[in-house]
Protein backbone atom coordinates (compact mmCIF):
# COMPACT_ATOMS: atom_id res chain seq x y z
CA UNK A 1 0.00 0.00 0.00
CA UNK A 2 2.85 2.30 1.10
CA UNK A 3 4.55 1.80 -2.45
CA UNK A 4 1.65 2.28 -4.27
CA UNK A 5 1.05 5.50 -2.41
CA UNK A 6 4.32 6.43 -3.36
CA UNK A 7 3.48 6.19 -6.72
CA UNK A 8 0.33 8.05 -6.84
CA UNK A 9 2.30 10.98 -4.48
CA UNK A 10 5.21 10.92 -7.49
CA UNK A 11 2.37 11.02 -10.27
CA UNK A 12 0.28 14.01 -8.01
CA UNK A 13 3.95 16.29 -8.14
CA UNK A 14 4.98 15.06 -12.05
CA UNK A 15 1.40 16.80 -12.85
CA UNK A 16 1.45 20.04 -10.50
CA UNK A 17 5.42 20.25 -11.47
CA UNK A 18 4.37 19.84 -15.29
CA UNK A 19 1.65 22.25 -14.67
CA UNK A 20 3.85 24.82 -13.09
CA UNK A 21 6.50 24.64 -16.06
CA UNK A 22 3.55 25.35 -18.14
CA UNK A 23 2.54 28.70 -16.20
CA UNK A 24 6.40 29.57 -15.96
CA UNK A 25 6.74 29.08 -19.71
CA UNK A 26 4.03 31.52 -20.43
CA UNK A 27 4.71 34.05 -17.96
CA UNK A 28 8.19 34.05 -19.35
CA UNK A 29 6.43 34.27 -22.99
CA UNK A 30 4.43 37.10 -21.64
CA UNK A 31 7.47 38.74 -20.11
CA UNK A 32 9.29 38.68 -23.33
CA UNK A 33 6.53 40.60 -25.06
CA UNK A 34 5.96 43.11 -22.37
CA UNK A 35 9.55 43.90 -22.38
CA UNK A 36 9.86 44.28 -25.80
CA UNK A 37 6.60 45.70 -26.60
CA UNK A 38 7.82 49.62 -24.65
CA UNK A 39 11.47 49.09 -27.10
CA UNK A 40 9.51 48.49 -29.89
CA UNK A 41 6.74 51.35 -29.28
CA UNK A 42 9.99 53.84 -28.80
CA UNK A 43 11.34 52.34 -31.90
CA UNK A 44 8.16 52.95 -33.60
CA UNK A 45 8.19 56.50 -32.04
CA UNK A 46 11.68 57.08 -33.62
CA UNK A 47 10.75 55.62 -36.86
CA UNK A 48 8.15 58.32 -37.27
CA UNK A 49 10.74 61.10 -36.12
CA UNK A 50 12.86 60.11 -38.22
CA UNK A 51 10.71 59.77 -41.72
CA UNK A 52 9.24 63.41 -40.49
CA UNK A 53 13.19 64.88 -40.41
CA UNK A 54 13.64 63.03 -43.70
CA UNK A 55 10.50 64.91 -45.24
CA UNK A 56 11.79 68.35 -44.20
CA UNK A 57 15.06 67.76 -45.47
CA UNK A 58 13.86 66.56 -48.80
CA UNK A 59 11.57 69.90 -48.87
CA UNK A 60 14.50 71.79 -47.44
CA UNK A 61 16.55 70.38 -50.39
CA UNK A 62 13.96 71.12 -53.06
CA UNK A 63 13.88 74.84 -51.79
CA UNK A 64 17.23 75.66 -52.40
CA UNK A 65 17.64 73.73 -55.35
CA UNK A 66 14.68 75.97 -56.57
CA UNK A 67 16.72 78.99 -55.04
CA UNK A 68 19.68 77.83 -56.81
CA UNK A 69 17.29 77.37 -60.06
CA UNK A 70 16.59 81.21 -59.35
CA UNK A 71 19.83 82.71 -58.68
CA UNK A 72 21.41 81.22 -61.84
CA UNK A 73 18.51 82.88 -64.05
CA UNK A 74 19.44 85.67 -62.00
CA UNK A 75 23.39 85.50 -62.70
CA UNK A 76 23.02 84.99 -66.67
CA UNK A 77 20.89 87.50 -66.80
CA UNK A 78 23.25 89.35 -64.92
CA UNK A 79 25.90 88.43 -67.59
CA UNK A 80 23.98 89.31 -70.72
CA UNK A 81 23.57 92.54 -69.42
CA UNK A 82 27.07 92.87 -68.91
CA UNK A 83 28.02 91.72 -72.13
CA UNK A 84 25.66 94.27 -73.44
CA UNK A 85 26.98 96.85 -71.70
CA UNK A 86 30.58 96.14 -72.73
CA UNK A 87 29.66 95.98 -76.37
CA UNK A 88 27.89 99.19 -75.84
CA UNK A 89 30.43 100.96 -74.19
CA UNK A 90 33.10 99.18 -76.53
CA UNK A 91 30.98 101.11 -79.67
CA UNK A 92 30.24 104.89 -78.03
CA UNK A 93 34.39 104.42 -77.39
CA UNK A 94 34.89 104.09 -81.11
CA UNK A 95 32.38 107.05 -81.75
CA UNK A 96 34.04 108.95 -79.54
CA UNK A 97 37.65 108.28 -81.01
CA UNK A 98 36.18 109.00 -84.32
CA UNK A 99 34.80 112.30 -82.92
CA UNK A 100 38.03 112.85 -81.50
CA UNK A 101 39.80 112.39 -84.87
CA UNK A 102 37.38 114.77 -87.13
CA UNK A 103 37.77 117.21 -84.32
CA UNK A 104 41.31 117.50 -84.63
CA UNK A 105 41.64 116.58 -88.05
CA UNK A 106 38.98 120.24 -88.44
CA UNK A 107 41.09 121.74 -86.24
CA UNK A 108 44.46 121.12 -88.28
CA UNK A 109 42.72 122.59 -91.30
CA UNK A 110 42.26 126.16 -89.11
CA UNK A 111 45.09 128.71 -89.43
Amino acid sequence: ELWVLLEEHQDALELIMSKYRKQMLQLLERRKSEDAEPVLKVHQANCGEIESQIDQICEMGEVIRKAVQVDDEQFFKVQEKLAQLELENKELRELLSISKESFEVGREDLP
